[in-house]
């Protein structure tokens, strides 16, 4: 059983990727609205939001952020 995911590791390859993956979350919320599936497209897009704002944050200030 692994031990789950390495945050650490993660927040990396997010952030050395953001952009790819902010695009990547707006077009599936293209596709989606284009099947009129509104629920997902608002879903990927609130998804887009979190990572642009986490991204814009000095490290060790994630929390700071949550309501």
């Amino acid at each position: 059983m692994s031990p789950g995911p390495n945050p650490q590791a993660v927040g990396r390859v997010a952030a050395e990727h953001l952009g790819p993956i902010l695009y990547a979350l707006e077009t599936c919320a293209l596709h989606m609205e284009q099947a009129a599936r509104e629920e997902e497209a608002t879903y990927y897009r609130a998804l887009a939001r979190l990572l642009a704002e986490a991204g814009g944050q000095p490290a060790g200030e994630e929390n700071a952020a949550a309501p």
